[in-house]
């Protein structure tokens, strides 16, 4: 994501490799290690976190016989989320969603050339994960794996739209100096709580495709797995879209109530 600020400074989450301000700060000249690699170290880093507790809700939630429940298995994604924000967001932009790396690229604010790699990252990050919960629990609840109790097409068109909106919140607060500045983690992780709480019994709330492949890699399980990649990524561009061109093209001047 690129680098912007406001008042509250610069965004954590919020880093574009190619801007004229260089890597993050911190990255450059240190111990030699390649400033590439810090960041995609990252992304595997981020989303470990996310699939290893959002998922890791949903097993935990079958051993324990509804322990966590609805409401606290969307708390996990969301919380997952909000907290892999803050930690590696000054550090790589703290994607840890190939759909967020490529709707990113797709209006400019992330370099093409860096996608196969983020995208590759965050795949073994999430399958690192899946593969830490069949040694902690063995093949629980499929592992967290995303599979609809419908049609894969209802699945695809709600992940579209849940998809579409979190780019939308995304693309707010990461890439306009007029949003919500630091807070912007518990905007993102907030809505992503929201669509897991009330979209996941019906088709997972994934949103993410590295999430979805993870669990369905490590434990075998393909239902209709197609749908959480078509859907995800399709919303994702299509929010990130719809934003950029709903968006003022220059931020209003301080003081002054921008006309219609």
């Amino acid at each position: 994501m690129p680098r912007v600020r406001d008042a509250g400074g610069p965004r954590r989450f919020a880093h574009n490799p190619d801007a004229p301000g260089g890597p993050a700060p911190g990255l450059a000249g240190r111990q030699g290690v390649p400033d590439e690699l810090r960041r995609l170290a990252a992304e595997f880093v981020g989303t470990f976190l996310l699939v290893f507790a959002g998922p890791g809700a949903v097993i935990i939630d079958e051993v324990s016989g509804g322990g966590v429940g609805s409401l606290g298995i969307g708390l996990s994604f969301g919380l997952a989320v909000m907290a892999a924000i803050y930690a590696i967001g000054h550090l790589s932009g703290a994607h840890i969603n190939p759909a967020v790396t490529v709707a990113f690229a797709l209006t400019r604010h992330f370099p093409w050339s860096l996608v196969p790699a983020y995208v590759v990252s965050q795949l073994l990050g999430a399958c690192a994960a899946s593969a830490a919960h069949l040694v902690l629990f063995g093949d629980v609840a499929n592992l967290g794996a995303t599979v609809p109790s419908g049609s894969a097409w209802q699945a695809a068109l709600l992940e579209l739209l849940l998809t579409l909106f979190l780019m939308f919140v995304v693309s707010a607060v990461a890439t306009d100096v007029r949003a919500v500045g630091q807070a912007a983690a518990i905007a993102i992780g907030g809505y992503v709580a929201l669509a897991a709480t009330f979209a996941g019994p019906i088709a997972g709330a994934s949103m993410n495709p590295a999430r979805s492949f993870g669990p369905a890699l490590v434990g075998g399980t393909w239902t209709s797995h197609w749908a959480y990649w078509l859907g995800p990524v399709a919303g994702a561009a299509l929010g990130a879209l719809i934003y950029h061109h709903v968006r003022a093209a220059r931020p209003p001047e301080p003081g002054r109530v921008q006309r219609g």
